[in-house]
């Protein structure tokens, strides 16, 4: 049985991804109380890289919620794409992280698959850090870090958080699919103002 700690993590957190996929600024504070929870949480399953994640959500969720609000020239923010090399660079930065901090977790502490674990917290700080910025890549991340947690937590036996990261997987397709059909909309809107401003 899940415990309750576990329920409201998941619950917090589930709605804060659904809205994230809706483009709603209210995934942040939402977020933020999911954050707190699911961090009390991975403490007493020894998941330590991902305590650590929550810390690093708590604190980039401020800024997130700031940046979508007045994040551009003092207004909101719009969906935009990263770069591909510099986010393959990202990528790569990412799996050396993971390796480095997962063979300090493996030698100095007691942690449960501290490379898969270490894994998740890259890969998700690096979901994170494009979500910030409403970069739509952000979404091809997440379908990565969730595919990497569902087989974490099932091995530790959370069974619910790993059923609800199953969801954020789906959701992520959903996210992607949305966010592109956003980015359409954003691309052709300036394409007409473009064109108004020619005539």
């Amino acid at each position: 049985m899940p415990s309750t700690l576990e329920i409201f993590a998941n619950g917090f957190y589930l709605v804060a991804v659904l809205l994230a996929a809706r483009n709603s600024v209210h995934t942040w504070s939402i977020g933020l109380i999911g954050c707190v929870l699911f961090g009390a949480l991975f403490y007493q399953v020894q998941l330590y890289a991902d305590l650590t994640l929550q810390v690093f959500y708590v604190l980039t969720s401020l800024f997130g919620w700031w940046s979508w609000l007045y994040g551009k020239r003092g207004g909101a923010m719009p969906i935009s794409r990263a770069p591909w090399p510099a986010l393959v660079g990202a990528l790569l930065m990412a799996v050396l992280v993971a390796v480095a901090y997962g063979a300090l977790l493996h030698y100095l502490t007691d942690a449960y698959a501290p490379f898969l674990d270490s894994l998740v917290l890259t890969f998700s700080v690096l979901a994170q850090l494009l979500l910030m910025r409403r970069k739509l890549q952000t979404w091809y991340c997440w379908l990565l870090v969730n595919s990497l947690a569902v087989p974490l937590f099932l091995s530790r036996e959370l069974y619910l958080t790993g059923f609800i990261y199953a969801l954020f997987w789906c959701n992520a397709w959903y996210g992607l699919y949305r966010w592109r059909r956003e980015l359409a909309g954003q691309t052709q809107a300036m394409a007409h103002v473009t064109d108004g401003q020619r005539a």
